[in-house]
């Protein structure tokens, strides 16, 4: 059993769903880093004069990220897809209730459903600055999670949506992906 993971910096918002997928997953939402905030128009330049959280969406994978093999290279591409799945059924559903909504492509940085900026978004940079999980600088830069050691895929979906609406929109979406919720005395489980 593994289970899915949602988690706001207030707190008061955790979810927790059972997926079928065979990983977990972790989300949780924030305001924007202080780099974000700073370079946001070379960054997102369609984001000029709208609010914005992130949600930080880390998937478990099944091998350490810091080799370099044919395997480890399959692992991270099916990773990419679930969260671009994911992440589109999420921004689209938060684009159709009138707020604008994108994801970063983890494997270029830059903005999927908007205008690329002069640079790109760092996925593990905001990590690091929101979660304050360390990164090991290798051939690419990899997140250490404190449980999962190197083998986390990071994603990051940002909104203009409040926190409640982009909570309740993850936990909408997560069903429609077959993860379940679960009751929140359950221990978080690491498959």
């Amino acid at each position: 059993m593994d289970y899915f993971r949602v988690r706001t910096s207030d707190e008061s918002y955790p979810i927790h769903l059972v997926g079928k997928l065979g990983q977990a997953i972790q989300i949780s939402i924030h305001s924007p880093s202080q780099y974000i905030c700073t370079n946001r128009e070379r960054i997102f330049p369609d984001w000029k004069d709208k609010s914005m959280w992130v949600a930080v969406v880390l998937a478990k994978a099944r091998y350490e990220m810091l080799e370099d093999s044919d395997v480890v290279e399959a692992e991270k591409q099916v990773l990419r897809e679930q969260f671009i799945r994911y992440g589109f059924d999420v921004a689209f559903n938060l684009r159709d209730g009138g707020y604008f909504s994108d994801l970063v492509d983890p494997r270029t940085g830059y903005p999927i459903l908007s205008r690329p900026g002069e640079f790109p978004h760092d996925d593990t940079a905001v990590v690091k600055a929101l979660l304050g999980y360390p990164i090991i600088k290798n051939k690419c830069r990899v997140v250490l999670h404190p449980t999962w050691g190197t083998a986390v895929y990071p994603g990051i979906l940002i909104s203009s949506a409040p926190p409640v609406g982009i909570e309740w929109m993850l936990k909408s979406v997560a069903s429609m992906h077959g993860w379940q919720e679960v009751d929140v005395q359950q221990p978080f489980v690491n498959s």
